[in-house]
């Protein structure tokens, strides 16, 4: 959670991380995880240089999707699924999932990356739900869809450290700051209001673009919030903090459109005593996310090729040719397929074309991505809690740059508490591009204990007992986590006309919606695999010869 003057409160955070150590030293281990940030610069370098080793093996595949994202396995899966089964997948990491693949430490489960899915609504594409049921985690009784509860998370869902107490659920709310709840119901109507004009929905193009939502999208949220003099100090620090959780940065940077969305497409929002119908429910799994795209990949079995690097991405009229550098080989690969899916961020893909689309060098143009770091955190024993709400699945402090940090135990029966391991998001957006590049530098040097060093101190705010307690830290760093969804970019025609299918090579990822979320990179996995299954269907149909033209008389 943001404090006051939330750059003075990240700048300070960042700085000791830059040669500063506190006294003694750590009674932890740890480390970074996941493949080196150098093997996808590998990429970006041998590609400026034009110069690439020749192929030392050559493959072929129906269709080859580049990226095992959420959006790349939704693509593969429903290219199987339409009986299309050479379908090969290269992902850049030894393991898929992309930003939501899982980690295992000192025999937890646990995330890397995303850690929950919202039950999607009632009246969603039945794509997802489908998706869901499959994995036993939902059935459709007696006209609605019913989930496991197993799956459910459990409560207590959320609580905020404030004021040196845990309080339950996240936005801050003084007993005696009446400004406070005026603010919050003003913002609330301005939701509902928001909601009536524009219309907001998941995943986001189930909702006709409009006027109303160019202009929404044409100003930061900042700005749309000083319009209506909303600059109550509780009620920023909580918009900001929702605005880095969804999108990886704060106020200054996200659109006007995105930051109502992330009301108006999920629960809204309630004032503190307002009546207001049940908080979403989420589903959730100790390996977060993972638990999902490892079930999405696992179909795949040796068609899921880990480890590939991309280099060269070149159609030609009856086929697309792929070159991709195997780390553990240490050689190149050339793929040929009838069609080439880039399930991979925006300006990797631009990277890739010898020739790109006018509309893809024009939406990399306006897109910026967030620099993220996700630290698991072993804890030995049970943590000795302040006073207030219990322990909870979500917890944030008040006042922190980092996003709080989720229990990979919250799902577990054992009747007592006990060693764990608690997962912390750190979002380093920031509020300027300046701010965004200066993180992205300190997040990518080397050096991996000062930044693990900051997180421990950052929890220990409202845990003291925690340093003493945690063994090992094990950090995943991602340069460029997700697209911030900044003025301008979602609703860019220049983003929308990537979406539509045209020639031998297709793209498929989250970037094409503007921000990083599962229910957006499902769509355009799905979309896309449903656009090339339709495509090989008519090339495969049968071809009658025209009938003769009738003897004139």
């Amino acid at each position: 959670m943001p404090g006051l003057t939330r750059r003075a409160v990240l700048t300070a955070a960042a700085m000791p991380l830059v040669g500063c150590k506190p006294k003694g030293q750590p009674g932890w281990t740890g480390g970074w995880v996941g493949a080196s940030h150098e093997r996808g610069h590998r990429m970006r370098d041998l590609g400026k240089s034009g110069r690439l080793p020749e192929p030392a093996v050559h493959r072929q595949a129906a269709v080859l999707v580049v990226g095992g994202g959420v959006a790349g396995l939704t693509c593969a899966r429903e290219l199987a699924a339409a009986g299309i089964d050479d379908v090969h997948v290269l992902e850049l990491e030894d393991k898929a999932g992309g930003n939501s693949r899982s980690h295992r430490l000192a025999g937890f489960d646990c995330p890397l990356g995303a850690h929950y899915l919202p039950v999607p609504a009632a009246d969603h594409d039945t794509g997802l739900h489908a998706l869901l049921e499959s994995f036993g985690l939902c059935r459709h009784e007696h006209g609605r869809w019913v989930f496991d509860e197993r799956h459910l998370c459990h409560s207590p869902q959320e609580r905020l450290f404030f004021r040196g107490h845990w309080h339950e659920g996240l936005l801050p709310m003084p007993d005696d700051d009446t400004a406070a709840l005026a603010a919050y119901r003003r913002f609330s109507d301005e939701v509902r209001l928001a909601g009536q004009v524009a219309g907001f929905a998941l995943p986001t193009s189930r909702v006709p673009w409009t006027a109303a939502h160019d202009a929404l999208d044409g100003m930061t949220m900042a700005a749309w919030l000083d319009a209506r003099s909303l600059h109550h100090p509780l009620l920023r620090a909580y918009l900001d903090y929702c605005c880095r959780d969804d999108y990886g940065a704060g106020l200054g940077q996200v659109s006007a459109w995105a930051g109502l969305h992330y009301f108006g497409s999920r629960h809204g929002f309630h004032a503190p005593g307002d009546q207001a119908g049940e908080r979403d429910a989420v589903l959730t799994w100790p390996q977060g996310n993972g638990w999902l795209t490892e079930r999405l990949a696992a179909p795949l079995q040796d068609r899921l090729h880990a480890g590939r690097i991309a280099m060269k991405v070149e159609p030609s009229r009856d086929a697309v040719t792929v070159d991709a550098w195997d780390a553990q080989a240490q050689a190149v690969e050339r793929w040929t397929a009838r069609h080439v899916v880039l399930a991979t961020p925006l300006f990797v893909s631009v990277r890739l074309l010898a020739s790109p689309p006018p509309g893809l060098a024009a939406a990399v143009g306006q897109m910026r991505h967030a620099p993220w770091l996700v630290a698991n955190l072993h804890v030995a024993e049970a943590l000795n809690d302040p006073p207030g709400a219990p322990p909870a699945w979500d917890n944030v402090i008040h006042g922190s740059a980092m996003l709080g940090y989720v229990d990979a135990m919250h799902q577990s029966t054992r009747p007592h508490p006990g060693p764990t391991v608690l997962t912390a998001y750190w979002a380093l957006g920031g509020n300027s591009l300046a701010e965004l590049q200066a993180q992205r530098a300190r997040l990518l040097s080397p050096e991996w204990a000062p930044w693990a060093e900051a997180v421990v101190a950052d929890l220990a705010v409202a845990h003291p007992d925690l340093p003493a307690k945690v063994r090992q830290v094990d950090l995943m760093r991602y340069g460029h986590a997700m697209s911030i969804p900044a003025p301008g970019v979602r609703g860019s025609a220049a983003l929308a006309s990537l979406s539509r299918a045209e020639g031998r090579v297709s793209f498929a990822h989250s970037d094409l919606s503007g921000y990083s979320v599962f229910e957006e990179a499902f769509f355009h996995g799905q979309r896309a695999g449903r656009d090339i299954a339709r495509a090989f269907s008519r090339a495969s149909a049968p071809r009658f010869p025209s009938p003769s033209p009738a003897p004139r008389g």
